[in-house]
């Protein structure tokens, strides 16, 4: 394995010794035993591949083929996450992390204009056909992101996140040119589906260039950004739904085309950003995985790091691959449902507790103040825009502290914490206690803690699986949490509200914070001490060679 055994103060080459003495046996090298490695087994197998340049013949760094075909040995994880954060990964961050905001432009402009749509003159929308078109974006994320996903983990993560960002674009310029309830909910599955793959190879990009120990905080800031698409939606939807600036049934297509315009730039910013060098070192392209590596070296130091170490003068830690031009779909399984099962079941239940937490009560924020406390559609603006500022401040200032106090600790309290609050505030409503600024206060505290716990769900699943079957992680337990949580959550939230009963309503918070609670309680006991450490280290890659 090439490690360096210290016997009475000196250090002695194992590989020479193997050479020279094939009888000896190395204890220790071999027979990693637990189906599913914790992140310290994980990582000393990592390590276990570090060699001196020296002694691997390894010259300034270039990865060496072995003797076996398509086995190569590489140090691109470790040099990848030496560097420090610059230009390029904020460029990275701008330019893939943007999704999230078209995701919450999207969905804020589905709440706010509901009013709207109810109130067009060609459309007529009821509450139960608002419920089901916002359905019908969700039902679309989900098939998208499967779909999408598994091609994200076969052909790349570059080629995805250009198809399905166009993919969004025609569908949300389609959905502003909407005739009737079936086209309009029609052109919202579409515009999901673009959302949904977007996910994937998203998320899977920015896990694999960002080095481990801002992974954490820079992952929920990204995935806070969707409140800055939902602030962007409330402030179109308080201009384009006054009559004084636009017709009943002309605002809300000129806000929809807003995305689109949104969409079509980021588009050009998205040239700027290179395939994962990790995807490709597996997928048997490592002279384009080593040149962008030494790219994005120039451009973070100013040079190629040499010799094999880091600007610290040690030595890079290596790991052998045996490349593969794809994951057979039987292996994916077998590794998500077997090898990595109790990660599974994590990964399910915290992204079926959030997406039902938070699909349910947003997607009827504009319901529950226009039934219930009078709000006229055009107002429901300015009480998202106090709602989406506490969404997108708690990632970013409790965001760090998933990185030092750790994964564990801090999705158990944002989870639980989450829906205390929601059950206590669900009290209030339920008893009439709360005027509609004080209902917005209660929800901007929730998901002040409510918004870094979802973001943790998407960290979660997208770095504790092995990068062969990251994208198809990430879509599959998005897609199986919002089919069960996000799907449902709007339809019978509109039912509920329907009623006109508040106790009615009540209960469908209550259901929603027994789901966090219990999110809470299963990421206590089984969640992955994933801060900081490699990507390689948290789940090794199916392609490792010992």
């Amino acid at each position: 394995m090439g490690e360096a055994l210290e016997i009475a103060g000196q250090a002695l080459d194992l590989p020479l010794i193997v050479r020279k003495h094939p009888e000896i046996p190395l204890p220790g090298c071999f027979g990693i035993g637990p189906i599913e490695m914790n992140v310290q087994q994980s990582s000393a197998s990592l390590h276990a591949a570090d060699k001196p340049a020296s002694a691997m013949g390894v010259d300034k760094g270039v990865e060496k083929s072995v003797a076996e075909e398509g086995v190569i040995e590489t140090s691109i994880p470790a040099r990848l996450d030496s560097l420090t954060w610059s230009g390029f990964h904020t460029r990275v961050i701008f330019a893939l992390g943007v999704t999230w905001i078209l995701d919450g432009l999207e969905v804020t402009l589905a709440g706010a204009l509901s009013g709207a749509l109810k109130a067009s003159p060609s459309l007529h929308f009821s509450n139960f056909d608002v419920g089901l078109a916002n359905s019908a974006y969700l039902a679309g994320a989900v098939l998208g992101a499967l779909g999408f996903g598994w091609l994200t983990d076969r052909i790349g993560r570059k080629k995805l996140f250009f198809i399905t960002l166009a993919l969004y674009l025609t569908a949300t310029a389609a959905t502003a040119l909407s005739w009737s309830v079936a086209s309009y909910a029609l052109f919202r599955f579409l515009t999901g589906a673009g959302i949904g793959g977007e996910y994937t190879a998203i998320n899977s990009t920015i896990q694999e260039l960002v080095p481990a120990r801002y992974r954490g905080w820079t992952d929920l800031v990204i995935n806070g950004s969707f409140w800055l698409g939902a602030a962007i939606g409330a402030a179109s939807a308080i201009l384009l739904l006054d009559p004084a600036i636009a017709s009943a049934d002309i605002g809300w297509r000129v806000a929809y085309f807003t995305g689109a315009g949104l969409g079509l730039i980021v588009f050009v910013m998205r040239m700027w950003i290179p395939e994962s060098p990790r995807w490709l070192m597996i997928h048997g392209r490592p002279d384009q995985a080593h040149a962008i590596v030494d790219e994005i070296e120039k451009s973070v130091i100013g040079h190629v790091q040499h010799e094999g170490k880091d600007q610290r003068e040690k030595p890079f830690a290596k790991i052998r691959l045996k490349m593969r031009d794809h994951t057979p779909l039987g292996e994916v399984a077998h590794t998500l449902f077997y090898s990595y099962r109790q990660r599974a079941l994590v990964g399910l239940v915290l992204m079926a507790a959030q997406a039902f937490f938070y699909n349910a009560i947003f997607f009827t924020f504009a319901l529950v103040l226009t039934d219930f406390y009078g709000i006229s559609s055009d107002q429901v603006g300015w009480y998202i825009l106090p709602f989406a500022a506490g969404n997108f401040l708690g990632p970013l200032l409790l965001g760090r502290l998933f990185d030092t106090l750790g994964r564990r600790t801090m999705i158990t309290l944002t989870y639980g914490v989450s829906g205390i609050l929601l059950a206590i505030s669900g009290y209030l409503f339920s008893i009439g206690a709360l005027s509609a600024q004080g209902q917005t206060i209660s929800w901007m505290i929730i998901f002040f803690f409510a918004s870094p716990a979802a973001s943790a769900a998407y960290l979660t699943v997208s770095e504790t699986f092995p990068l062969e079957v990251r994208a198809l992680a990430i879509a599959l337990f998005y897609a199986v949490g919002t089919g069960i949580g996000g799907v449902a959550g709007p339809a019978l939230f509109g039912v509920l509200i329907d009623t006109g009963a508040r106790g009615s309503v009540f209960a469908g918070y209550l259901f929603g914070a027994g789901l966090m609670i219990v999110a809470a309680l299963v990421a206590w006991r089984y969640a992955v001490a994933a801060e900081r450490q490699p990507l390689e280290s948290v789940a090794r890659p199916l392609a490792f060679v010992e």
